[in-house]
């Protein structure tokens, strides 16, 4: 293939923002969290999904009413689609968790996540709770109220239709039934050993909305406008809302900044009623708290003393604030008021405290390069008495001089066992529906714990206090500037992931091939693939790669079948599981790296293509690519300047990536140059889009007109698919499909299907969810000079990389389309 690399880094760089850059206050911001410590309440928010959240409503109830608030999203978003990269399912959940964490960054909340895994998009209610254990996601959302321990719950969808989604409604399901037994003590009481105990929220509310036709909210429901303008952020809450919204890159949720009057409504669900506030009849001050008056009138004064231009005066006070919370008994609030004191302690006194190397990564029995430093920069009372972490700890008696630098520098082994660099999510194998997470105490985490955590203990006005980091990769970028990266644990061997699917004909030669990478220096590399043993006896330097290769005879794994998947390489390393290493690297969020299982699925079935050059058009990015060089075709990735008469002659057909003319405006531009090309005898094949029309506008697609329904899908895999024209060649030649090529489909049929189109085309087949009438907008195509365009709403982008044999006979026959003399 030809130019993806230039097409991908384009793409990285429209999503950039500097994200990679340790949390900083400036007085302002001081001053906000000071307010904070007055406000005992607390906000849980549930919803489906990354980007289900309400971002305007968020940093209003951390910001303006200064509530403990957060977000609890019961998927990763993996079964959703992508607009800035190839990434699906898993990969796809992890940059939208990471897309997630850095909103919260902005609106000031919290993250948490149950195990529920995204499988695209559901109808009902009915079929997600079936393909999720509902049991366990409820004690993931009752698990998280005990820990989070909310006044009030707000979901953001209801328990019916009118959420249009199966994950939206049954969000608000089990949100409203974890309300009503998060404090009963019969419920879930594994749970309580782990030092949760009951607690009752006192209401559950319904954020209503307005989302186009779909008008829930009423007049006579709880009225908040949430606009106003924070005068210490220089932003109105619909500003930042729209800068965390903006977060979501991945689904392209780019949005304005928002000002004036923005109204939010609430329905109430169940618990006391509210009519004039979210904390109508709930004491949010410290007098709930025992013997705290002397605490509350601490606060006030420290408010009332603020320096902006000197935020360090106020720290001896905050550390006699420090003492008197130590003083009460220990409860839920007065825990996390202090863990709030000494983050305030540690900005006002200037201290800039980091542990980082100068290491990306480090490998299993290797040793790591670690530095500490200190800057007092206001010049506070304080000194340093403790470094600890993981093989150090090292006691010092270092005062800390006014702005003055404190390194200290220390070369550690890194254990053998050192545990992976690995979302906890992902450690056991996944079951249908959902993640496997057997450690209560890591559920509903919203991310995997650092590899390396420092506590710096420091005296400060008297006062020690165990300050946590982490250890980050510290690296200076010649264009962005000083970054930090989440430092990462490798093993110490590889197996490089080139093809995850490989295609045979059944006549084929078979052959197993892989490439393989040291992050250490071996002597030797040993490996069984299946049973059989190679042996690598050449030493192999650290970050070095090889390939292995053999071929060996596949007939007695034919036997009748015709079509069927094997996952017959399993590469062993010393009779262990070796591993593949995926990552994932964008602008917007830190570096991502996870480890499978190092399995290639070898396909063995019957096909046969037409033509050997196919053009393809990448639109939000897919795989797809990939999957036709593997039934042979050469692929020429185009761009704008490639779409010329005399270039696209040269070319079987044309393919579009999803959402391309979505995506680029060009290609309405073009349609001139690509309809010359279909009526000479080309083939165009339309991916699916997400609309027809952008703006009012219609998109120029082919030399006929169509529309496709965002709402028209079938997301039952398994649905029953019909065969309304057996004699088309889209069915026949040079493949014969029929009903068993679509078998094993996975996640859906088929997405944002045509329900209105010139009488040009013809619907070769049709197919339904259970209790829907019948739908033939799958598939739309179309003859136009010489040549065919076709509209595919199929799902070829996740069918072709997870080896369905039918949409790998199919593509070829779309491919194929014949020319009409």
């Amino acid at each position: 293939m030809k130019q993806v690399f230039i097409l991908l880094f384009s793409i990285a760089l429209i999503t950039s923002t500097q994200a990679q850059l340790p949390n900083t206050y400036n007085s302002a911001d001081i001053y906000l969290q000071l307010k904070k410590l007055k406000v005992l309440g607390s906000v849980l928010y549930i919803a489906a999904h990354p980007d289900d959240e309400n971002n305007t409503l968020l940093p209003y109830l951390a910001k303006e009413k200064m509530y403990r608030t957060a977000y609890l999203s019961l998927t990763r978003g993996e079964g959703g689609q992508n607009l800035i990269g190839s990434e699906q399912g898993v990969d796809l959940g992890l940059i939208r968790t990471q897309e997630l964490l850095a909103a919260r960054k902005i609106d000031g909340c919290e993250q948490y996540f149950s195990r529920a895994y995204e499988f695209g998009y559901s109808k009902t209610s009915k079929e997600t709770l079936n393909i999720w254990d509902s049991a366990k996601v409820l004690s993931d959302i009752v698990w998280v109220i005990r820990k989070f321990q909310p006044d009030v719950i707000i979901t953001r969808f209801p328990p019916d239709a009118r959420a249009g989604h199966g994950h939206h409604a049954s969000s608000a399901i089990l949100a409203n039934l974890a309300f009503s037994i998060a404090g009963d003590s019969s419920k879930f009481t594994e749970q309580f050993k782990y030092g949760v105990k009951p607690h009752q929220a006192k209401r559950i509310m319904w954020n209503t909305y307005n989302f186009g036709n779909n008008n829930t909210t009423s007049e006579s429901q709880l009225k908040i406008d949430i606009g106003g303008f924070n005068a210490l952020l220089g932003k109105s809450y619909g500003e930042i809302g729209a800068e965390a919204r903006t977060m979501h890159k991945s689904q392209g949720e780019g949005r304005p900044r928002r000002r004036g009057p923005l109204y939010e409504y609430f329905a109430h669900t169940a618990g006391d009623t509210a009519k004039n506030d979210l904390m109508d009849n709930i004491d949010v001050s410290w007098k709930k708290i025992p013997n705290s008056y002397k605490v509350d009138g601490i606060i006030d004064m420290v408010i009332k003393q603020f320096n902006f231009e000197k935020p360090e005066a106020s720290v001896p006070m905050l550390v006699q604030l420090y003492k008197s919370m130590q003083g009460l008994t220990p409860n839920y609030w007065r825990d996390k008021k202090l863990v709030e004191v000494q983050t305030l302690i540690e900005a006002c006194s200037g201290l800039f405290i980091e542990a980082t190397t100068t290491q990306e990564s480090i490998v299993q029995g290797d040793s790591l390069k670690a530095t500490f430093f200190i800057n007092n920069r206001k010049g506070v009372n304080a000194s340093l008495k403790k470094i600890q972490m993981e093989g150090l700890d090292s006691v010092f008696q270092a005062a800390l001089l006014p702005n003055q630098n404190f390194n200290f520098n220390k070369t550690l082994s890194v254990a053998n066992d050192k545990p992976l660099t690995q979302p906890y999510w992902l450690q056991e194998p996944q079951e249908k529906g959902m993640f496997v997470v057997n450690n209560q105490q890591l559920i509903g985490n919203a991310d995997t714990r650092p590899a390396y955590e420092v506590n710096f203990t420091v005296n400060i006005e008297g006062q020690s206090f165990i300050i946590p980091k982490s250890v980050q990769y510290k690296y200076v970028d010649p264009v962005k500037g000083e970054l930090y990266q989440p430092l990462q644990v490798l093993p110490e061997f590889i197996v490089k992931e080139t093809e995850n699917v490989k295609v045979f004909r059944n006549s084929d030669v078979n052959t197993k091939s892989f490439k393989y990478k040291a992050y250490k220096r071996l002597n030797k590399v040993e490996f069984f693939v299946n049973e059989d043993k190679f042996t690598d006896n050449k030493e192999i330097k650290q970050n070095e790669e090889r390939v292995y290769e053999s071929v060996y005879d596949v007939t007695s794994k034919k036997g009748i079948h015709t079509s069927f998947k094997l996952s017959d390489t399993a590469y062993q390393l010393n009779k262990q599981p070796a591993l593949y290493d995926v990552h994932i690297n964008y602008d917007h969020i830190p570096n991502i790296i996870y480890y499978k299982q190092a399995t290639q699925h070898r396909l063995f079935f019957d096909y046969e293509t037409k033509g050997n050059k196919v053009a393809y058009i990448i639109g939000a990015g897919d795989k797809v690519p990939q999957a036709l060089e593997q039934l042979g075709y050469t692929v020429d990735i185009l761009t704008e300047k490639d779409i010329t008469a005399n270039n696209l002659q040269q070319y079987q057909a044309i393919i579009t990536g999803i959402r391309a003319y979505n995506v680029f405006d060009w290609l309405s531009t073009k349609n001139k140059v690509i309809n010359e090309y279909i009526k000479n005898g080309g083939n165009l094949i339309v991916q699916y889009l997400r609309s027809t029309n952008v703006n009012g506008k219609a998109l120029q697609i082919g030399p006929y007109s169509f529309n496709v329904n965002a709402q028209s899908r079938i997301t039952e895999e398994d649905a029953a698919v019909n065969v309304v024209l057996p004699n088309h060649p889209a069915l026949t030649t040079p493949n014969a499909i029929n009903t068993s090529d679509f078998n094993n489909w996975v996640q859906e049929r088929s997405t944002y299907q045509v329900d209105k189109a010139d009488s040009n085309f013809v619907f070769p087949l049709s197919m339904h969810d259970t209790n829907e009438k019948p739908s033939n907008g799958s598939l739309a195509i179309a003859k136009y000079g010489k040549g065919n365009v076709v509209y595919c709403g199929l799902t070829m982008f996740r069918q072709l990389p997870a080896g369905v044999t039918g949409a790998y006979r199919l593509m070829a026959n779309l491919i194929a389309l014949p020319k009409k003399d």
